[in-house]
């Protein structure tokens, strides 16, 4: 059972503040309280990080970002995923969900509209490397993070979102608080006050959609930074604020901005330890923001029925309308991104490249692609709008209509996407994209063998008695 009513009486719970149950949580929840299910789908969700890490690695942007830690001097004992350093546990829980995140092709808490792994995995990897904890450890303090940030982010119902504010960051550290204070023996009382601190760090504004700037891949790493340091000084005594959730100055009227009235804050702690949200966050199809794979998996369907892009004549695409700051506005960004990461966010490019290249991966994001003419002439017919009665913030719905030049209407709905808890992707699948990234990634150090080993290594993570050692394998060395 957990351990949460042995902190906290029924009539202590009552009147505890919600960091003060989240605490309590994080510090009773027993290894085995959590279902073989669970567990087994949490290893499989850190493996899919991983292999994004490694994929990342490809990319400029990992190199300069790691040049400018380590020119910090960083150096330690916890690996960076994918490439040939070690560093200290901040600096490492850094570069680590910088390369989770690196792509944006990490998984996503549908409710919550966030990326809990790409904080939550590295901050438990340089917590349990620190502390030499083993693998059940490591893994119990992982299903404790994503189940806190994904309640926090989820009873947002995208508040943050709508002013401005990046909930991968701002939630985040509060999942990596827990986390790592699990890890690093903190008690209840502890917690409470580490989660106090994270207030003061939570971060990560949602300014790089104006430009494609790196900014949005350095939310997950520094959340799990600051929630190490956070843990690390509440340990030590650091007196941290007493209401950091619901505070005047709490981190829901902070960064709620107009849409406070959206937020129910009973959501946190509702369930814990007897519903898991690890299991309705959402594993990625495509390398793109995930309020546009329902409307890319629609343009698919249909692309065969159209007759070629030439024969399209004008193209509506509709989602929610809580996505339309994210992915649709302002428009003539959208229709014209300036890169890679640009494009990840531009529901307009995405759907047009669907439809004229039939597939939507990571080459198709490459810089050759963004100035296509036929897909930039189809991007110049497309027009967006609401979906409806939708089940949003449950699933990211899209739908795509299409008026061809010969006369036909074509549509298609896609109600739920791929992905979310009502159509998961198989751990069969997680793996096959894992072996996909990993070995775009590693091919300059690794063949398919370590690649083999590196999955194998993770997904017995359970078993290992020292969880560092899991991890290890993944060093670019």
């Amino acid at each position: 059972m957990n351990k949460e009513t042995d902190i906290l009486s029924q009539e202590t719970q009552a009147e505890a503040s919600i960091g003060e149950r989240l605490a309590a949580f994080a510090v009773g929840l027993e290894h085995d309280a959590i279902p073989a299910e669970v567990r087994t789908r949490a290893a499989h969700h850190m493996l899919d990080a991983a292999g994004i890490a490694l994929a990342s690695t490809r990319y400029d942007f990992a190199r300069k970002t790691l040049a400018g830690m380590q020119a910090l001097g960083s150096e330690g004992e916890v690996p960076v995923l994918g490439l040939p350093a070690r560093m200290n546990p901040r600096d490492a829980a850094v570069m680590n969900g910088f390369l989770c995140h690196g792509l944006d092709y990490d998984d996503t808490h549908i409710a919550g509209v966030l990326h809990p792994t790409a904080s939550v995995f590295p901050a438990v990897l340089s917590a349990a490397a620190h502390v030499g904890a083993d693998g059940r450890s490591m893994l119990t303090a992982y299903v404790v993070g994503v189940e806190a940030a994904a309640r926090i982010g989820a009873c947002a119902r995208s508040a943050f979102h709508q002013v401005g504010f990046h909930p991968t960051g701002i939630v985040g550290v509060f999942g990596c608080t827990l986390a790592a204070g699990r890890l690093m023996g903190l008690d209840a009382a502890q917690l409470a006050h580490a989660q106090g601190l994270a207030l003061s760090m939570a971060s990560g504004s949602m300014e790089f959609l104006e430009d494609g700037a790196w900014n949005k891949r350095f939310h997950p790493g520094w959340a799990a930074q600051a929630g190490i340091t956070a843990a690390a000084l509440a340990r030590e005594g650091f007196v941290g604020a007493t209401a950091p959730y619901d505070g005047r100055f709490g981190l829901f009227n902070i960064y709620g901005g107009k849409y406070t009235d959206w937020i129910d804050l009973g959501g946190i702690t509702a369930g814990l330890g007897s519903v898991w949200e690890l299991l309705d966050t959402a594993i990625k199809p495509y390398p793109t923001c995930h309020l546009t794979h329902a409307a890319i998996d629609a343009a698919l369907i249909l692309r065969d029925q159209t007759g070629g892009s030439d024969n399209i004549e004008s193209i509506e695409i509709l989602v929610p309308f809580e996505a339309f700051p994210v992915v649709c506005e302002p428009e003539a960004n959208k229709k014209r991104p300036r890169n890679d990461y640009d494009a990840k966010f531009s529901l307009h490019y995405l759907v047009a490249t669907a439809l004229t290249k039939g597939r939507l991966t990571l080459d198709e994001l490459e810089p050759e692609f963004l100035g296509d003419a036929a897909t930039l002439a189809l991007i110049d017919r497309t027009s967006y709008g609401p979906y409806g009665d939708g089940p949003f913030p449950k699933a990211y719905s899209g739908a795509v209509k299409i008026r061809t030049r010969d006369g036909r209407e074509l549509s298609h709905f896609e109600p739920v996407n791929r992905g979310a808890a009502d159509r998961p992707l198989t751990n069969t699948e997680i793996i096959a994209k894992y072996r996909e990234n990993a070995t775009f990634g590693a091919a300059l150090w690794a063949g398919p063998d370590r690649v083999a080993a590196m999955e194998a290594s993770l997904l017995a993570l359970d078993d290992t008695p020292r969880a560092a050692d899991a991890l290890a394998p993944f060093c670019g060395v």
